[in-house]
């Protein structure tokens, strides 16, 4: 067991200390001018995918660091120790095995002395049976009439994942099957799915691993009254209801047939359950064929994460850069930027798991951690956020390293639309990187024909700093191989950072708090207790709910 001090109080910690100190007045800028080999030496491919990270304050010296620091962290061993089962997941002593739902080789995978494997392989072959019988109207619903559209009921990475995917994919749809996801428990939501659909050729998937979670419950039971009351009936859920859970006897109650039930298993938390049944919806809207080449894609990275050197290593490589900023540069967000309709769900998926993972502040062993951990997540798509956020990111008090996410062809080649938008995105990360000096905003402002008196007093507002770091991930074009590749590089990212931090990045015990007040709070609003221990604050908010409600 490592111990926390070996974190921070290293001699190779204390030298990345004294480093940051060295190199932090220093400008990328400059160091572009020095180097013109720079984007190459600062450049690693993976499964189909390319990482330009010259963009970073990093030397060569800051790399072989934080390089030997990693191998001082013992991260090849406990990045195997994900890959063979062992229980990484100490608080709930469970292994992490999402890797095992897309593992292409002859690896077995072992847990609890069994291999996992004829189980995982299994599956898929009953979601392809599933999805060959609704995509070729050999299963019907109760009318007899194929399905138009699918409701994906589930909440967190059984809503985020299949959400992230099936958004990066449309242009793989079958165009018969409309695909909607039904997450949060708000009755807006649901009556603004229900309202469009016809129950007649609607099929409902339930994604629950103990078939017991509160929003996904409510809503599930009442699509299944939706349902009942507009034409279906009892001896009907069958044709119209499936599950992803665990819980198969509860499933069951609910009206679903055994059959069309999925599993879901321990080892396999909900922000990477994508690659399993979870994915049933994102099947059923691309294809099993589609399916099995994102998961082809993960697994392509996968082993890129297994086996490449760390130094060449693309998600140890983004992880050690994250750690750089959160740890010695004291940033606390990181802002995630793709260039790409299609992608447009990435930054809200990459919340999830980033900061549920590792927004930790206790280490693996129980103790209070002496260092900052998993920073804030966020985002938005394209030119939209160069008209809303960028501003902050160029000239803020704040920096926040920014991840430019770019598929170099389009599926939808109209004009010269493409160009325009790669050309924002780089000019964009160009921008971050070589700021504005005042000297220049005063020589533009002359050029344009303002007087020297006015210019004078204009330029310092013009002044942009640059030297801001970002990292650019491209590739030739969204696909399931691409896409595949790209969600596992982030999840082997956030996993390697939380090895390197000493934290469990698997378990979520701030969730299950909120969940355990929320029930004490909902049995409060509906005046079935009094909350006599809950703050004062929470109780008045209480009382204006139910003096609203019985006002109207």
């Amino acid at each position: 067991m490592i111990s926390r001090s070996t974190v921070t109080h290293s001699a190779i910690w204390q030298s990345l200390q004294q480093h940051h100190h060295d190199i932090q007045q220093q400008h990328m800028r400059d160091w572009f001018h020095q180097d013109p080999h720079r984007f190459e030496r600062f450049n690693v491919s993976a499964a189909g995918l390319q990482l330009d990270y010259s963009k970073n304050r990093i030397t060569e010296h800051t790399m072989t660091l934080l390089l030997q620091w990693a191998n001082e962290r013992l991260l090849p061993q406990q990045i195997e120790s994900l890959f063979i089962g062992d229980p990484v997941n100490r608080s709930e002593k469970r292994p992490a095995l999402h890797t095992a739902l897309r593992n292409f080789g002859e690896r077995e995978v072992i847990v609890d002395g069994i291999n996992i494997m004829p189980e995982v392989r299994d599956t898929v072959r009953r979601m392809e049976s599933f999805c060959w019988k609704i995509r070729r109207n050999q299963w019907r619903g109760y009318s007899n009439r194929p399905f138009t559209d699918v409701v994906s009921i589930g909440i967190g990475g059984s809503f985020l994942g299949p959400k992230l995917a099936s958004s990066a994919l449309k242009p793989f749809w079958d165009s018969r099957l409309n695909i909607h996801y039904l997450a949060n428990i708000d009755g807006s939501h649901i009556t603004e799915i229900l309202k469009r659909l016809d129950p007649a050729t609607t099929l409902f998937i339930i994604q629950s691993k103990s078939f017991g979670t509160q929003e996904t419950l409510k809503n599930a039971t009442a699509c299944r009254q939706w349902f009942l009351d507009n034409g279906g009936d009892e001896d009907d859920l069958h044709k119209h209801f499936t599950a992803v859970s665990s819980n198969v006897e509860a499933a069951k109650a609910f009206g679903i047939a055994e059959d069309n039930i999925f599993p879901m298993w321990d080892w396999v938390g909900g922000r990477y359950s994508l690659w399993s049944a979870i994915g049933l919806p994102l099947a059923l809207a691309v294809g099993i064929d589609n399916f099995r080449e994102l998961l082809r894609g993960a697994y392509d990275m996968d082993e890129h994460f297994r086996t490449a050197p760390l130094g060449q290593n693309m998600p140890v490589i983004m992880a050690l850069l994250g750690i750089w900023y959160v740890n010695f540069f004291n940033i606390n967000s990181h802002a995630i930027l793709p260039y790409d309709h299609y992608l447009r769900s990435l930054p809200a998926y990459l919340q999830q798991l980033d900061m549920e993972s590792n927004g930790k502040s206790m280490t693996a062993d129980g103790y209070p951690v002496d260092y900052h951990t998993g920073p804030i997540i966020w985002g938005g798509v394209g030119t939209n956020g160069q008209h809303a956020f960028h501003q902050l990111l160029h000239q803020g008090t704040h920096f926040s390293p920014c991840d430019f996410i770019l598929p170099m062809c389009s599926h939808n080649p109209i004009d010269n639309f493409h160009a325009m938008l790669v050309s924002n995105c780089l000019s964009q990360s160009q921008a971050l990187l070589q700021g504005k000096s005042e000297q220049e905003a005063l020589d533009e402002l002359i050029a344009a024909g303002m007087n020297k008196a006015e210019a004078v007093v204009l330029a310092p507002q013009k002044v942009i700093p640059g030297n801001r770091p970002s990292n650019t991930l491209y590739f030739p074009k969204t696909t399931p191989h691409s896409i595949g590749a790209l969600i596992a590089l982030y999840e082997h990212k956030v996993a390697a950072q939380g090895m390197l931090w000493g934290i469990n990045s698997f378990d979520q015990w701030g969730v299950e708090l909120g969940k355990q007040l929320g029930d004490r709070v909902l049995r409060s609003l509906q005046g079935e207790t009094v909350a006599n221990d809950v703050d004062g604050s929470t109780n008045g908010l209480i009382r204006a709910f139910q003096q609203m409600q019985n006002s109207l």
